[in-house]
């Protein structure tokens, strides 16, 4: 779909001259008559900009109350329904911003209220599936859909000129606070399945911060209350969105029994991706970081399959021997020499000191929901749990954080796998499902997995 701000100015060449010498007749009177301003010029510029935009967006977005307050105002200006129709009737509503000469000229569709009316009483679409995102940094609103569309089609990364905007940004977040509510960043479809991106406003220090934990966990709450008013069969936790913070969104569950849209953390297609991405004859693993639902769940297979499992910190060996039990015997082991493990399954808290001793060449795959950092330029790095989309899937123009375009999180893939197969279990808490179905289901369906490896440019 053609975007409102490309619609609005592909003319023929000599239509944009003509354009361009009428929006010129103010500002060269305001000029040449020495009663110009700065403020005026880039107020009228901004306004012709917005109106014509705004025109052109394909959906109604001027509320009738405005015009019951005022009357006036619909001679002096349009809206997107009106201009439609000089699109598809041609020879009615010429008018640009100011329908008061199409009355004049008797030139108006005789349709227009009524198209107006008739555009404000459209039902809002309802998700089967919404994936539960938040912000990132506060500057991260610019890479998403609703900021700049140059930077939300490449993945996350700092630009310095976003330095510029910090008056808009230090605004948003002011916002951000008294809003406090989720709100739509992208929707797609999916062979018959509407699919929305929800982002709660709040920013990844903020979910370090123990005394927002309880006011992160109402809006997610409320998030999810409100997927099951709308309708949604499966809701994704997305993000910093579950974990220890709510236990996986088993805390939702518990609280709401009769809950009919289906909790998903995505845990079980993270576990998959992880053991499809070790290459095939690896025996040994190295297991670092902060130790999540997915890290046990990926070190209990691996031991299962007889790979030797390592673990660079005591406490993280007796956690996982406790949880593992039998099936640890024998390929669990604690050791602080890296030399024999050319595969790192790391997360979260892996210090730099532990990474400068891998060997050169080692691969590591991260399970956490964030990319590690400080890269090595001597060895690998696998993205974050991820998938290639199918070319089914439509209206994806932006890319999903870090990720390259087209690539999507195993845990919004997990909702939408949810959803196609119609499973009525939630997967929260500390369970995980059939990791072979799970598999087996995400390649039915067109998800491939990423063989790219990256090498540091650090």
């Amino acid at each position: 779909m053609i975007s409102a701000r490309f619609a609005a100015v592909i003319h023929p060449f000599a239509e944009h001259i003509v354009y361009f010498a009428l929006f010129a007749i103010p500002l060269s009177i305001v000029v040449f008559t020495g009663t110009g301003s700065i403020i005026a010029i880039a107020g009228y510029v901004t306004y012709i900009d917005l109106m014509n935009n705004m025109g052109h967006c394909n959906f109604e977005l001027i509320p009738n109350w405005v015009f019951s307050i005022f009357p006036p105002l619909k001679y002096i200006m349009y809206t997107p329904s009106f201009h439609s129709l000089h699109h598809t009737q041609f020879r009615t509503n010429y008018s640009l911003f100011m329908p008061i000469y199409d009355y004049i000229y008797g030139t108006m569709d005789k349709s227009s209220d009524t198209l107006y009316e008739t555009s404000l009483q459209r039902k809002e679409e309802t998700p089967n599936v919404v994936h539960l995102m938040h912000l990132i940094t506060p500057k991260s609103i610019y890479h998403l859909r609703v900021g700049f569309s140059y930077l939300a089609s490449k993945p996350y990364s700092s630009a310095w000129y976003l330095w510029f905007l910090w008056p808009v940004t230090l605004w948003f977040m002011m916002l951000t606070r008294i809003y406090r509510r989720t709100f739509v960043v992208e929707r797609n479809r999916f062979h018959q399945l509407r699919l929305q991106t929800w982002a709660i406003p709040n920013f990844r220090e903020q979910y370090h911060s123990k005394w927002q934990k309880e006011s992160i966990n109402n809006m997610i709450e409320e998030a999810v209350l409100e997927a099951e008013e709308k309708g949604a069969s499966v809701l994704s936790l997305g993000l910093m969105n579950q974990a220890k913070l709510n236990r996986y969104g088993e805390v939702y569950v518990k609280k709401h029994p009769q809950l009919k849209v289906k909790l998903v953390d995505g845990s079980s297609l993270a576990v998959a991706v992880l053991l499809n991405s070790i290459p095939k004859g690896t025996t040994q693993v190295l297991l670092g970081g902060n130790l999540t639902k997915v890290a046990f769940a990926v070190a209990f297979s691996l031991c299962q399959k007889g790979i030797q499992v390592t673990v660079l910190r005591e406490d993280d060996y007796e956690k996982l021997d406790k949880s593992l039990g039998t099936t640890s015997e024998g390929k669990l082991v604690i050791s602080k020499s890296y030399s024999s493990c050319k595969v790192w399954l790391v997360g979260d808290d892996l210090t730099e000191e532990e990474q400068r001793k891998a060997n050169k060449g080692t691969l590591f795959i991260p399970f956490s929901q964030f990319p590690l950092k400080n890269l090595r330029k001597d060895c690998f790095y696998h993205t974050t749990p991820a998938m290639q989309t199918p070319k089914a899937l439509e209206n994806v123009d932006s890319c999903e954080n870090w990720l390259p375009r087209r690539v999507m999180s195993v845990w919004r893939i997990a909702g939408i796998l949810h959803a196609l197969e119609g499973w009525e279990e939630h997967e929260c808490g500390y369970t995980i499902s059939n990791i072979d179905k799970v598999w087996e289901a995400c390649l039915k369906h067109g998800f491939q997995p990423l063989t790219v490896l990256t090498q540091s440019k650090s």
